[in-house]
């Protein structure tokens, strides 16, 4: 009896997002990469080895969803050392002064039965600025493996890395950047 009235209590007076599912990132199943102009001649492209996030997602109401990714800057791997070393230094990342960049939602709107637009607050290089991802939803369900239940997403976005403070080598290297991410988030 006190189980059932605790219940009834919680849904009249706890608000719906309450009732979402909290998932965790699958670090295992995450891609966290960028994209940048060289000299106009080729892209650049690199990635983050070290991202977790967490994410609260009713899904029937996608719009309500929470999401907050954190990046170890000093995890980047564009293939090749010595430009990894200079990309973390102080003309770029700074990863020293700046460990880590940040992104935590603040708006969610549908863009189709499966797509949305997801905007919240980039931290890079020690600045916070908004950041729209256009993301889709690849599959929301049970892992046939594990059993556990699934949240798969793909994003894209862009940014000025001069919006950040970082305009080393501009216009030579791009000033836009790419962000390429794809993940799965399980369900605690």
């Amino acid at each position: 009896m006190k189980f059932a009235s605790f219940a009834l209590l919680s849904a009249l007076v706890l608000p719906a997002a309450a009732f979402a599912d909290s998932y965790e990132m699958d670090t295992s199943h995450t891609h966290a990469g960028f994209k940048i102009s060289h000299l106009g001649f080729s892209e650049t492209y690199g990635n983050f080895e070290d991202v977790t996030g967490t994410l609260e997602l009713d899904a029937d109401k996608p719009e309500e969803a929470k999401l907050s990714v954190t990046i170890q800057t000093a995890s980047l791997d564009s293939g090749f050392d010595a430009r990894d070393e200079h990309l973390k230094g102080k003309d770029f990342l700074n990863v020293a002064e700046f460990p880590t960049m940040t992104f935590t939602s603040t708006k969610v709107v549908r863009t189709g039965e499966a797509t949305a637009d997801v905007t919240g607050d980039l931290t890079l290089h020690g600045v916070t600025k908004p950041l729209t991802l256009q993301v889709t939803l690849n599959k929301l369900g049970e892992n046939p493996m594990n059993k556990k239940t699934i949240a798969g997403f793909n994003a894209t976005g862009t940014l000025k890395r001069s919006d950040f403070g970082i305009s080393t080598y501009l216009p030579a290297i791009g000033d836009e950047v790419t962000l390429l991410l794809s993940s799965e988030f399980v369900r605690k």
